[in-house]
């Protein structure tokens, strides 16, 4: 939907969040602990296991830690990356199978946020650059861009836990 064609009532929607807000968020002290411990993986498709390699590993530097095959379909790969804090990002492939390409839907993947140390984030911008992975910058601590299928991605030199200056943990 364009914005020129756009019906939403904006007043509306905020009143609606606001709702939501009062109805179900907590206080930080005041929340209970949460019954996770933390993001294990996040598993993404991989067309081309040693380009995504590549990129994540080469371009990004998140370590390849581990390159097994997929349990659930002979031949295919599992493999994953360090994305610091004890958290991985993972990949399958399916060779023989005709996933198709990248498509945003409902209920998929949106973007995944990447938290960078803050000396590190030019650097990566840079290599994006040094890449000729397009790329846009947004609010000086964020580059959005998409990796080799298609997944939009964003580095983001927020610490954990915060965005934009504000706590959202």
């Amino acid at each position: 939907m364009s914005t020129t064609d756009d019906t939403r009532d904006l007043t509306a929607l905020e009143r609606e969040r606001a709702r939501i807000r009062a109805d179900h968020l907590r206080p930080a002290g005041e929340r209970p602990a949460s019954t996770a411990r933390g993001l294990h993986h996040t598993a993404l498709i991989s067309s081309d296991v040693e380009r995504t390699v590549r990129f994540y590993q080469d371009v990004l530097g998140f370590p390849l830690t581990e390159l097994i095959e997929n349990r659930d379909y002979p031949g295919s790969s599992h493999f994953f990356f360090d994305i610091g804090h004890g958290n991985l990002l993972a990949f399958f492939d399916f060779p023989g199978l005709d996933v198709g390409p990248y498509a945003e839907v409902l209920g998929g993947l949106h973007h995944m946020a990447i938290s960078v140390d803050p000396q590190l984030w030019q650097e990566l911008v840079q290599r994006l650059t040094d890449a000729g992975v397009d790329h846009e910058v947004h609010s000086g601590v964020s580059v959005y861009f998409r990796d080799p299928d298609g997944a939009r991605i964003e580095l983001i030199a927020d610490p954990l836990g915060e965005m934009y200056g504000s706590t959202v943990l």
